[in-house]
This record gives C-alpha cells, sequence and structure tokens, in this order.
C-alpha cells in the first residue's frame, strides 16, 4: 500500500525537525509538489506541530 504524499512529507518534516534550516528546506521543497488541498492539510498540521517546537515557527512563511 502506498503512502500519499502528504502522509510522506509529515514523516520527513517530523525526522528534520531538529534544525530549523533543513525543516525550511524540506516545507519549501513540499510546497512544491503537495496539491493545493495538501499544503492546506500541511498548514493546519504545521500550526499544531509548531506549538511544541517554536523555532520551527519562522519556516511558516514557505506555506503562508
Amino acid at each position: 500500500m502506498s503512502r500519499s504524499m502528504f502522509s510522506y512529507t509529515k514523516s520527513i518534516l517530523e525526522r528534520v525537525s531538529f534544525d530549523a534550516k533543513l525543516f525550511c528546506k524540506e516545507l519549501e521543497k513540499a510546497v512544491q509538489v503537495l496539491l493545493p488541498y495538501e499544503i492546506d492539510q500541511l498548514r493546519e498540521w504545521l500550526l499544531q506541530f509548531t506549538k511544541e517546537k517554536p523555532e520551527l515557527r519562522q519556516c511558516l512563511i514557505y506555506i503562508n
């Protein structure tokens, strides 16, 4: 069973969340390949995810 690109993107972002610069790069790449509705879902997920990791909030500019 294949995973959706959205699920894969979340998985990658969780793995690189230790480094804000790398997180921003991966987020920028994700925005290029995700569908518009997936970007909306990712935005919602990111708002929740970055509550725990405020140092990543700077990366939200790539998705807004």
